[in-house]
């Protein structure tokens, strides 16, 4: 099956479970289908067919389906369902919610809900290449609106004292000027804190741009040049500002607030993970991003218990 290129052709193509799951099993295997079993890897199998298609190792001796080894594992759910939600949000540049996905496949809005988690974990990259050139730094805060006069009266309550960035979380971004975007949730903007994950993720010879912030002035140090704007005084000084950084916020924040309306600060790095995927792939076509995101789905896992959990 050839890739689709609208979403209407990826429902048509995906609408019988069975051809769904060749062609993810395709994708996910494209030297031939292997047991995904830690410890296994066999290329010798004996596919199985029925009203669950699955194959047969011959080396271990225990069935699999496709979505065994990947964030679809144990999931009711068939790909003619996983497929189109897959589309739906690697293609919609302010996210699609979990009662949209709900009411378009026609699941409940929990299992929606729980299926968008895996497919942000799915869009999540393992590894990263260091960015390099001009790159943009910054940090924001990210979260809903809360009901200023009940926080309020609880943190009063508690001797505390009100902070006008109750129920936010501090996020670290970069990006690469012409290149990719990176995006972390961090507990505080310390140089202590950002250090690790700036060094990690930008080469030495590159030029850091940043606006005034205090904290940016240590990690500065470590790159070939440091460039800063006052942004109480001017937004843009020649070639030094910080316009690229500004805009991925500006799309986050938008897609949190207008499609999301809340988001826990225990699932935000999933978020963040969506919006640094399709903002790496805007220059891909529809169905490049959806192969993309549906290949990342594979040695990947998110149960509903680590889901839900609080710690």
């Amino acid at each position: 099956m050839d890739t689709p290129t609208t979403f209407l052709e990826a429902v048509t193509a995906f609408a019988d479970p069975e051809r769904a799951q060749q062609y993810f099993a395709n994708l996910r295997w494209p030297n031939g289908v292997a047991c995904p079993r830690e410890g296994c890897g066999n290329a010798d199998v004996r596919y199985i067919g029925g009203k669950r298609p699955r194959w047969l190792c011959k080396e271990c001796k225990r069935e699999f389906t496709a979505k065994v080894g990947t964030v679809f594992e144990d999931s009711p759910v068939g790909f003619d369902k996983w497929l189109p939600a897959i589309w739906m949000l690697t293609n919609d540049r302010n996210g699609v919610s979990s009662y949209e996905v709900h009411r378009a496949l026609g699941v409940t809005q929990k299992t929606a809900w729980f299926m968008l988690h895996r497919i942000r974990l799915a869009m999540q990259s393992k590894t990263w290449e260091a960015l390099t050139g001009e790159v943009e730094a910054d940090e924001t805060l990210v979260g809903g609106k809360v009901n200023i006069s009940k926080a309020a009266r609880r943190h009063r309550r508690a001797g505390g004292k009100w902070d006008r960035n109750f129920g936010k979380t501090r996020v670290l971004g970069l990006v690469q000027r012409g290149g990719e975007a990176r995006a972390w949730s961090i507990p505080n903007t310390s140089a202590a804190t950002m250090l690790p994950k700036l060094v990690k993720s930008i080469r030495p010879d590159a030029t850091l741009m940043t606006d005034g912030s205090w904290s940016f002035w240590a990690i500065g140090k470590r790159f070939a040049a440091h460039e800063w704007i006052n942004h109480a005084i001017e937004y843009v000084r020649g070639n030094v500002h910080t316009n690229n950084i500004e805009g991925f916020w500006s799309v986050l924040k938008r897609t949190i607030g207008g499609t999301y309306i809340h988001v826990n600060p225990r699932h935000l790095d999933r978020y963040l993970a969506e919006q640094v995927f399709r903002f790496n792939a805007s220059g891909n076509p529809d169905g490049r991003r959806f192969v993309a995101a549906a290949r990342g789905a594979d040695q990947k896992r998110l149960t509903y218990r680590e889901l839900i959990a609080r710690s």
